[in-house]
């Protein structure tokens, strides 16, 4: 070995390089579009902007759109969570096809969905009809946009329980059996610790899209006034007034909420990891 020791140089590019590039693509993709809400409401001073956000129809589209979001979302943990069981547990024909089948809300246009499910729930498509004849109504109301939301909901709390579970030794609840344990007992003291954080994600997630959600949701709304009016339409209906202020002091609204949800999750998730340690 010489008097000066070789500095070992890594494939991968180094710190510096690698922080400038993620900075530049967050700001040019996120943070730039995003603050265009900010100078588009500023201008408006305080009052135009309270009035903006607590008008009736946007009080009411708040309303339908952060409970519809919510029953979606707990729905969505329960379906969600036993359907990464099976993908996981389970050997089957067609695990591959179904497994497939989880993303294909990822990968479908919204608005397809919308379509599929205006035409499926109507009074003369196939399920509406029969629905119908129960008096259960699903287009044009409050249960039909929680359907939508579910289905493009269902995919983020499948893949984000997944990954962990497949990382739970199976001879840990084997252990559990030995000592007695009940298969609830099991679940709920040895499962459910370690996949609450990653359910707790998913249906958070899903949860910030369901408030967003406008192509699969408005085809089957029907989009009547303070009833199934969703809050972006209430973005589109401004837009369409020429009302860009408004617009966007709506979606500021959205954008700080779903942020904070975001931000709390986080501060849940690190609090979690402290408790494990």
């Amino acid at each position: 070995m010489g008097l000066f020791p070789i500095k070992r140089r890594n494939i991968l590019p180094g710190f510096g390089l690698s922080m400038g590039y993620t900075v530049f693509y967050l700001s040019a993709i996120v943070i730039v579009p995003l603050s265009m809400i900010f100078f588009n409401t500023v201008p408006m001073g305080w009052d135009p902007f309270v009035h903006a956000v607590t008008a009736p129809r946007v009080l009411a589209s708040y309303r339908l759109s952060f409970s519809t979001a919510f029953f979606a979302a707990i729905f969505d943990a329960v379906a969600g969570l036993l359907t990464a069981w099976v993908l996981v547990r389970y050997r089957f024909p067609g695990k591959q096809f179904l497994d497939a089948l989880v993303d294909l809300p990822f990968a479908l246009p919204t608005a397809v969905a919308g379509i599929c499910f205006a035409t499926l729930y109507s009074p003369v498509g196939w399920l509406g009809a029969t629905l119908t004849k129960w008096n259960i109504t699903i287009i044009n109301s409050a249960t039909g946009i929680v359907v939508a939301l579910v289905f493009i909901g269902f995919p983020f709390v499948v893949r984000t329980i997944q990954p962990v579970l497949e990382e739970v030794e199976q001879e840990i609840e084997e252990a559990a059996h030995c000592l007695g344990a009940t298969r609830w007992q099991t679940f709920r003291r040895i499962l459910l610790p370690h996949l609450f954080p990653a359910l707790l994600t998913g249906s958070t997630l899903a949860f910030a899209r369901g408030i967003g959600e406008y192509g699969s949701v408005i085809f089957i709304a029907g989009n009547l006034p303070m009833k199934t009016e969703i809050a972006p339409l209430m973005i589109m209906s401004k837009l369409d007034q020429f009302d860009y202020a408004g617009a966007s002091a709506v979606a500021l609204v959205l954008l700080l909420i779903s942020f904070s949800m975001l931000l709390m999750l986080n501060a849940i998730q690190e609090w979690q990891q402290k408790e494990y340690r």
